[in-house]
């Protein structure tokens, strides 16, 4: 089972494991990327980051976190950009929701988006659903100044 289920999403968070989430393909100035968003704990509160990458991989090389920043030119986008924290798991999880789209039934462990890239890679890189017909996210709120 690749999916967590809430309570497992939220447990792993409490043990200080981050649970991240595949949001599909994104296009800014004409360079193709992907994003996706990790909560990951820190110390008692619990961080959001937006992740956003070029889409350089292929079949045999599917790890997100070696891709390039899709800016080359946003230094803080070479970790991901902080967009928010929380003070518990569940609220970390609502507003990496709310914040980017991203859908409560869709969260895995750590590094295993790269297993949903891969299926991208593999359907061909799908614009509008992700391979298993899901809509790729869209977000829903705005990230806290």
């Amino acid at each position: 089972m690749r999916y967590l289920a809430e309570s497992f999403a939220l447990a792993a968070l409490r043990r200080g494991h981050p649970v991240e989430q595949f949001l599909g393909p994104v296009c800014a100035a004409g360079r193709f990327g992907v994003c996706y968003v990790e909560v990951r704990p820190k110390a008692a509160r619990f961080e959001i980051f937006l992740h956003t990458v070029e889409d350089v991989g292929h079949e045999t090389f599917l790890d997100l976190v070696e891709f390039p920043p899709l800016d080359p030119d946003d230094e803080e986008e070479e970790f991901g950009r902080l967009i928010t924290a929380a003070d518990d798991p569940l609220s970390a999880l609502k507003a990496a929701e709310d914040v980017t789209g991203a859908v409560p039934q869709r969260w895995v462990n750590a590094t295993m988006s790269q297993d949903e890239y891969a299926d991208f890679v593999r359907d061909g890189r799908p614009q509008r659903s992700s391979p298993d017909g899901h809509s790729w996210p869209a977000p829903t709120g705005q990230p806290e100044q």
